[in-house]
């Protein structure tokens, strides 16, 4: 969530709206009430993006054709601060590919 909310900041001082919202399980955001899901995740609002250090797989059921900021492979070794930067989970970055999706 720190890296989507400094993501969020550096693209409001370039004039772009973005706001956070942080899924920790699918399963009890699918059982809350159509309105509540609709509130949190405006269906006009098509420009979606996810970050996840993981697989992609499942988010298309809440962003759609979104963006997508994630990790599709095993295996790397390193310090996690190289491997952030290597992988593109820093803010600058998930700047970058919101701003190449909206």
């Amino acid at each position: 969530v720190e890296i989507a909310q400094e993501a969020a900041d550096a693209l409001a001082k370039d004039g772009v709206k973005a706001r956070v919202v942080s899924m920790p399980c699918w399963e009890l955001f699918a059982a809350q009430p159509a309105s509540y899901r609709d509130q949190v995740l405006p269906p006009a609002v098509r420009a979606r993006v996810v970050i996840e250090a993981g697989v992609r797989q499942g988010w298309e059921r809440w962003v759609g054709e979104g963006g997508y900021v994630t990790l599709e492979r095993f295996g790397a070794s390193a310090p996690y601060q190289a491997l952030a930067e290597h992988f593109g989970f820093t803010p600058r970055a998930v700047a970058e590919r919101v701003k190449a999706h909206v």
